[in-house]
């Protein structure tokens, strides 16, 4: 178990370790999906959904809801660039846990969700947005993560693109290849398929348990998410507190 932890965030890659992350990923990403919109009625996962909102509320002359709507992508694009700033310092440095503590941030800052949600919630004004604003910049982070460490592949945030990409593969399955002088056949890629399956799955049953979650338990529920990224995390992490003991 231990070494599976290890290389699940560790420096070393392979793709099947990379989308055994992905699959993890994209289980936390849906649950903090659903459990943001049961406690403020907002998804903060995708990008695409707040900035239509802001247009609209613009469009309406709602200029508080379009600066929200504004903040919270801004969340999203510095957490993206603080997740590119901790990777980069870390393949300087040599570091094992350079994909790790990304995520091991964001274990932290969901936890601060976990514990002061519930202040939050009886707050009335701009400061509950605030709390959008936060797990706008824990997806930014985390997509961000992904990317790099796949190398753009993979997301685990939003699924709009992997249900297109099925589709595409499963057009390519139903293509019927006529032999056609110096054309390769249309060819689909069943890994793809599965993989981007398990993922839309994967990202489904986490809005499940993150909605279930919040509905028993309220804002700690978030402590669940936390303890898997810190579970993920913690081997490279220490990993690298040891190898700079030594020097």
């Amino acid at each position: 178990m231990l070494n599976y932890l290890s290389n699940l965030t560790g420096r070393d890659r392979s793709e099947r370790y990379d989308a055994h992350l992905a699959f993890f990923l994209t289980f936390i990403a849906g649950a903090a999906n659903a459990g943001g919109y049961m406690a403020f009625r907002q998804y903060t996962s995708h990008m695409t959904g707040i900035a239509s909102a802001a247009a609209d509320a613009i469009a309406l002359g709602n200029i508080q809801a379009a600066f929200i709507g504004a903040l919270a992508i801004s969340a999203f694009i510095l957490g993206a660039a603080v997740s590119a700033v901790l990777i980069n310092w870390g393949r300087r440095k040599g570091l094992f846990s350079q994909y790790a503590s990304p995520l091991l941030l964001e274990a932290i800052l969901i936890s601060c969700f976990g514990l002061i949600g519930d202040q939050l919630q009886s707050v009335h004004g701009s400061i509950v947005p605030l709390t959008v604003v936060l797990l706008c910049f824990i997806m930014g982070l985390q997509n961000a993560m992904i990317t790099k460490l796949s190398g753009a592949r993979i997301r685990t945030t939003h699924i709009t693109g992997m249900v297109t990409d099925v589709g595409i593969e499963l057009g390519k399955l139903a293509y019927i290849n006529r032999p056609v002088r110096d054309q390769h056949p249309v060819k689909a890629d069943r890994g793809k398929i599965l993989l981007l399956s398990g993922l839309i799955l994967m990202f489904f049953v986490g809005g499940v348990t993150g909605a279930v979650g919040f509905n028993q338990y309220g804002y700690p529920s978030a402590f669940f998410l936390a303890a898997v990224l810190v579970a993920m995390t913690v081997i490279p992490i220490t990993n690298d507190v040891i190898k700079s003991g030594r020097k």
